[in-house]
């Protein structure tokens, strides 16, 4: 149930402090109910994010505690700034992947942090241009089948790098290979499986199946199978001394706060990664903004898309200050954190806090976390990453969802994770932009009972040659040139000897620019030259701003401009009338 509205400020400090820190914004009305249900989520999404956080790390390249470090500052940043009141920031398995592909070039593992770190801050620069440009309103023209390409081709990538960890193989390949390249190395030349490894691995992908079943079978909303399996594999790991055997293990993770530093920022390393950042960036906007949407929808709430973009661009500058990956909105952290009844974003607060304290008092006993358990609990992620019923529902829609899926998952396995980003943002607009840019034309005719009435023509009406009555209806910018180029050919091909007057109802007609008056003006050129009056009639004022400025009514006649009278008889009424006395009083044609 959405919560009370906040009650606007007095002060105008306190009005901007209420806006762009959301979290503050709802103390006003926060009551003890919502604190505890706040309180009770934040711990749920804790017992979730501690291993997966750890997880998603591995997945970056890095060690697990730069995961978890990021599972306290970004989430407890985002939190303070989300316009969502249930989204919850930290590290994301689509982003990690896109991370490692974007930083596969680097070998050694210390300047590979110095290199998430930069590519973290890089990525915050662009989501925070974005929202100082106030340009986030524009991912709604980037199709969702992009995601639902993208997690495609990200999850397949994701268990294939996941096997070497599942096997027990050493990883192959140098760094300067494709990053498909050196996944299939590691699998196919790795050497021999070891069995202790697999065991843990498969043990755990078959633990967590069957306890997410039990759960939902039982409705046991809250219980953390993911936190519980790790734990389990973690004591049998160090009861039989496994880790003395070959099975990897995690190692020590520091029991201390996430250390403070300035990011290193190498120029010529951020000149290579910055094709990357923006496509990261990209990608993580959208998923933070399509979760945030998601969730908005079932609990009622209004989003501020701007204030997300924001909350996206602090969270990860922040991190890059605490030595953490890059992150955005965790579809399934924010899943539970909604599910669990939070109420406000303090609950993504009340994660980032028990999440820090069980890195505290625990992180001693996670050196005995096997890698294996933490490659399954991946590849069942990857496996449900991938929303199957939006798939096939996108892959069935029409032809180009299906093309942007696909093209954006084989560019993810074949080229790079962050180049199908791109790549599915540039088929997304060359969607978008060939639908704003197409004009559409209906006909008119006179009804003679009725003069100066008009309805829409039927293959059995008959039309007055003398004048022609057309309704125009689209976009009237650069992009419309090659729908409406024929348009304005099929009215002049329309045109007798007999044609007095020619009527343009441009009621529907949007957003002009100097391309599309420029064609109009070229049209009403001609048709003078032929002797014959434009009328123009639906003219809505800020149309006729633009029409003015650029002398087309002073070519036409401002007599001959009709505009959107809020009233039952419409211009175009007193159009055609006018254009009936052009014509039966034979008045003078216009000037060629």
């Amino acid at each position: 149930m959405p919560s009370a509205p906040t009650p606007i400020p007095a002060s105008p400090a306190l009005a901007a402090l209420y806006r762009y820190v959301p979290a503050i914004g709802a103390l006003p009305t926060y009551r003890w109910l919502d604190a505890r249900a706040d309180f009770v989520a934040g711990l749920t999404v804790a017992a979730v994010a501690v291993p997966q956080a750890m997880a998603y790390a591995m997945v970056a390249g890095v060690e697990p505690q730069y995961g978890l470090y990021t599972a306290v500052v970004m989430t407890f940043v985002g939190a303070l700034f989300d316009s969502s009141r249930q989204l919850i920031n930290g590290p994301t398995n689509a982003t990690s992947i896109a991370v490692l592909s974007a930083t596969a070039m680097v070998a050694d593992p210390a300047h590979r942090l110095e290199a998430v770190v930069t590519l973290g801050f890089l990525i915050a620069l662009v989501q925070l241009g974005i929202t100082f440009l106030r340009l986030g309103d524009l991912t709604r023209y980037i199709s969702h089948s992009v995601i639902v390409g993208f997690t495609l081709g990200a999850g397949t990538l994701l268990v294939l790098d996941q096997l070497k960890n599942l096997l027990g193989l050493t990883s192959r390949g140098s760094p300067e290979d494709h990053f498909l390249m050196r996944l299939l190395l590691t699998v196919w030349e790795g050497g021999a499986v070891h069995h202790a490894t697999l065991a843990i691995g498969l043990s755990t992908i078959a633990l967590v199946i069957g306890l997410r079943w039990l759960k939902e079978r039982l409705g046991l909303l809250v219980f953390p199978e993911l936190l519980a399996v790790v734990v389990l594999m973690a004591a049998v790991t160090g009861y039989l001394h496994l880790d003395e055997h070959g099975v990897k293990v995690v190692g020590e993770i520091p029991t201390s706060l996430p250390p403070f530093r300035v990011p290193h920022v190498n120029l010529a390393t951020a000149r290579e990664m910055s094709t990357s950042a923006f496509a990261i960036a990209l990608l993580g906007l959208l998923e933070a903004l399509a979760m945030a949407k998601g969730i908005a929808q079932r609990t009622g709430q209004r989003l501020d898309l701007n204030q997300q973009c924001l909350s996206e661009g602090l969270a990860n500058l922040s991190g890059s200050f605490f030595q953490c990956i890059p992150g955005s909105g965790s579809l399934t952290r924010s899943a539970i954190n909604q599910q669990a009844g939070a109420a406000t974003q303090w609950s993504g607060v009340w994660s980032a806090g028990a999440v820090l304290l069980i890195m505290l008092l625990f992180g001693s006993w996670a050196r005995y976390i096997p890698r294996a358990a933490l490659a399954g609990l991946l590849i069942v992620t990857a496996w449900r990453m991938v929303d199957k019923q939006a798939l096939w529902y996108n892959v069935k829609a029409t032809r180009f969802d299906a093309i942007i899926v696909f093209a954006t998952a084989i560019s993810a396995v074949a080229i790079s994770v962050e180049f199908c980003i791109l790549i599915g943002v540039f088929l997304s607009f060359m969607l978008v932009i060939p639908r704003a840019g197409r004009m559409m034309m209906t006909e008119f005719v006179v009804t003679h009972d009725h003069p100066g009435m008009v309805h829409e023509r039927f293959a059995d009406d008959v039309a007055d040659t003398g004048i022609l009555v057309f309704g125009l209806e689209g976009e009237l910018f650069f992009g419309a040139v090659p729908s409406l180029e024929p348009l304005l050919d099929t009215i002049e091909g329309r045109i007798r000897p007999e044609t007095r007057v020619v009527v343009l109802r441009v009621k529907r007609v949007r957003n002009p620019d100097a391309i599309g008056t420029h064609m109009l003006d070229g049209f009403v050129r001609r048709l003078h030259g032929r002797g014959v009056h434009v009328l123009l009639c639906g003219v809505r004022e800020d149309l006729n701003r633009v029409f003015v400025r650029t002398g087309l009514v002073d070519l036409i006649h401002p007599d001959h401009v009709f505009l959107e009278q809020p009233v039952r008889q419409t211009s175009t009424a007193a159009a055609v009338r006018h254009a009936l006395t052009l014509r039966d009083k034979r008045t003078p044609r216009p000037p060629a």
